[in-house]
């Protein structure tokens, strides 16, 4: 069960070593023409499919299409989910034969197996082991999985018997008049609603296994008991467990944390607070980077930049709604001068306030504000992950005030937006969900319709794919989610189009229509990359930290032979800054420690200066992916190096 919002698949096909290297430098790319930035529209055009089953690599080694494995999902595989729903089930009965006074809770099927809670004494890794142990006997005494009706009297007495507090509670949860249990033989049974195998020898236990511990309080609450968590994972074979275990390692070896210690990119201070993040000069030079395309591209499709605070009057939020609907993920609020301030935790009220300050005539529609502003939202401790769950972050917001007949046209104009931005990141895989209206609402039906109609229209005229999420729009309007597919065949939700009728109305916006009346706007509500900190640290992850040229934080390195050409080198270095090129010089050690280093720091480009080259006023290049690129003078150098920057696609 993850902390933050990715549905995991899984792919590490696409991370093979030649895919690795349209990540990293390849001057071979650099004659091809640079794509110029248009809006509404773009100039190359791309379908986009909805990811499905993934591609697994279970040969790593190897590139051949017939070591490549799909893996299927609870959702592809009814027979997958029946198996790892028996397994949680196998589990706790082998925790109970081996620690009689674990008290069990639940224990459902998840994205990559299933996990079930206990509570009891602390386990460790020796202890797995005791349990898989345990588990393999059970499934190997091919015991029956057998399904029963009971009353809710009946349930009650028999789990009493077993003095089982926490199905008690359970037991009171469920609704149903018809309670069902499942029995593994004679020996163990759950309270449960199914589906499982029909004996737990249909379960290769070969392909399970169980992976970690954690702690879970009881219901998602801190302020219950600390359980013991077990997860385990669950396939149909070997091979398809082997492929997940080269995931794994895959995306072990791409942990965003390890990385930005490793290259020094970000850190989260223990003395500050958790959550709450440091960018160090290298990440903080990458997101400068970000920022100022994010910010050149909007004002090129018509947005104008806003800056707002960080604080306001706690009544904006009680006008907004946050404090009725939003208020446990809000920091407590502050007292200046006697009167409540919040941190804010949206950005949306500002830019209402904005466009407040001044009457609108219809002519002035659309209107198209965007910000990277930073917001704060209380998470729990132990949900804190990485950039992936923090407590303070900062979106790329936009709102989009617009007439009725204007929501399809700006819709459109959002897609287009969306796919040049998260084209030029690398991604170009997509899961796309459009959610309608959900049974509580606010808005007229015809708005309703209206605006949904519009929805899907952009989506039909874009030629996208997408999956239908019948009532699954927030309260206020019809949205449009997007998950971004990384290297690994992770989806990632970032980009998010929602139509608003609720803000407008609670902050009684108007503008004036042809005939002098009042009217209410649309709004529309729209994040590409939505929070920076975790978009980062999907960057990192995807390209393992090999950041293509353009987002590197340092695009080359000068190295000397010997200090004798250092002057020579801090010149070469000086000419490349002219232009605007991020390099450095790095000496003191013998030549091949000095490359070896500039490869653990995944430096794209060495430059390396030797008494021929300072007689000549060249450098001698290497690509940290291509190898040794040849002698060449400095303003070439300079010229290969501009060309492919601006042509981040071509890498």
């Amino acid at each position: 069960m993850a902390t933050f919002a990715v549905a995991t698949t899984y792919s590490p096909s696409s991370v093979s070593p030649l895919k690795a290297r349209r990540f990293g430098f390849d001057f071979g790319s650099f004659l091809s023409s640079t794509t110029k930035l248009k809006c509404p529209s773009i100039t190359t055009t791309t379908t986009l499919p909805v990811a499905t089953h993934p591609t697994v690599s279970v040969n790593p080694s190897s590139n051949s299409n017939s070591n490549h494995l799909v893996l299927p999902s609870n959702e592809s595989s009814e027979r997958l989910l029946r198996v790892r729903h028996t397994c949680a089930h196998v589990m706790a009965m082998a925790v109970q034969k081996l620690y009689p006074d674990a008290k069990v809770t639940i224990g459902p099927w998840i994205e990559n197996g299933f996990y079930y809670d206990f509570d009891m004494e602390p386990l460790t890794d020796k202890d797995l082991k005791r349990i898989k142990k345990e588990m393999d006997r059970i499934i190997g005494r091919n015991l029956p999985l057998l399904r029963e009706e009971v009353s809710r009297d009946e349930a009650h007495k028999r789990i009493s018997a077993l003095n089982e507090p926490y199905k008690l509670e359970i037991l009171e949860s469920i609704k149903e008049d018809a309670i069902t249990i499942y029995h593994i033989g004679d020996e163990w049974w759950d309270l449960c609603a199914g589906p499982h195998v029909e004996s737990t020898g249909n379960i290769n236990k070969k392909a399970v296994e169980l992976e970690s511990i954690a702690g879970a309080y009881w219901r998602g609450d801190e302020r219950k008991p600390m359980l013991q968590r077990i997860y385990g994972t669950a396939w149909e074979n070997e091979e398809q467990l082997k492929a997940y275990l080269h995931f794994k390692e895959e995306a072990k070896r791409r942990d965003h944390r390890r990385i930005g210690q490793d290259l020094d990119l970000f850190s989260i201070q223990d003395d500050a607070g958790g959550g709450l993040v440091f960018w160090h000069p290298k990440g903080a030079l990458v997101r400068h980077i970000i920022e100022d395309f994010w910010k050149n591209i909007h004002l090129k499709c018509g947005y104008d930049l806003l800056y707002t605070p960080h604080v306001a009057k706690a009544d904006l939020w009680k006008i907004s709604g946050h404090l009725d609907f939003y208020k446990e993920n809000m920091y407590d609020q502050m007292d200046i001068e006697d009167e409540p301030y919040q941190l804010r935790p949206m950005n949306c009220p500002y830019h209402i306030l904005v466009y407040k300050n001044k009457l609108h005539s219809y002519r002035d529609f659309p209107i198209r504000v965007a910000e990277l502003g930073t917001v704060y939202r209380y998470e729990l401790s132990g949900s804190l992950h990485g950039l992936f769950r923090v407590r303070g972050f900062t979106q790329d917001d936009a709102h989009i005030f617009c007439l009725e007949d204007q929501i399809k046209d700006e819709i459109r104009g959002v897609l287009d937006l969306t796919e040049q931005i998260l084209l030029q990141f690398g991604f170009d895989k997509y899961e796309v969900n459009l959610s309608t209206r959900p049974e509580k609402a606010v808005g007229d039906d015809d708005i309703w319709e209206k605006a949904t109609s519009a929805l899907e229209d952009a989506l039909d005229g874009k030629g996208w794919s997408y999956q239908i999420d019948d009532g699954g729009g927030a309260f206020y309007g019809p949205k449009i989610d997007i998950k971004i597919e990384d290297a690994l065949g992770r989806k990632w939700q970032c980009s998010t189009i929602q139509v608003d009728f609720n803000l407008p109305q609670r902050f009684d916006i108007t503008y004036v229509d042809s005939n002098t009346e009042k009217r209410r706007p649309i709004m529309i509500h729209r994040a590409v990359l939505g929070s920076l900190e975790r978009f980062f640290g999907v960057l990192i992850e995807h390209y393992a930290g090999d950041f293509p040229l353009w987002l590197s934080p340092i695009q080359a390195r000068v190295l000397p032979v010997t200090d004798a050409q250092l002057e020579y080198c801090n010149s070469v270095a000086n000419k490349l800054k002219m232009y605007g090129i991020r390099v450095e010089v790095c000496h003191g050690e013998r030549l091949p420690k000095l490359i070896r280093n500039a490869e653990k720091q995944k430096i794209p480009l060495m430059a390396v200066v030797g008494s021929k080259e300072v007689e000549t006023e060249t450098v001698t290049v290497r690509s940290r992916f291509g190898g040794e690129l040849g002698t060449m003078s400095v303003d070439d150098f300079i010229n290969r190096i501009k060309l492919a920057s601006e042509n981040p696609r071509s890498l």
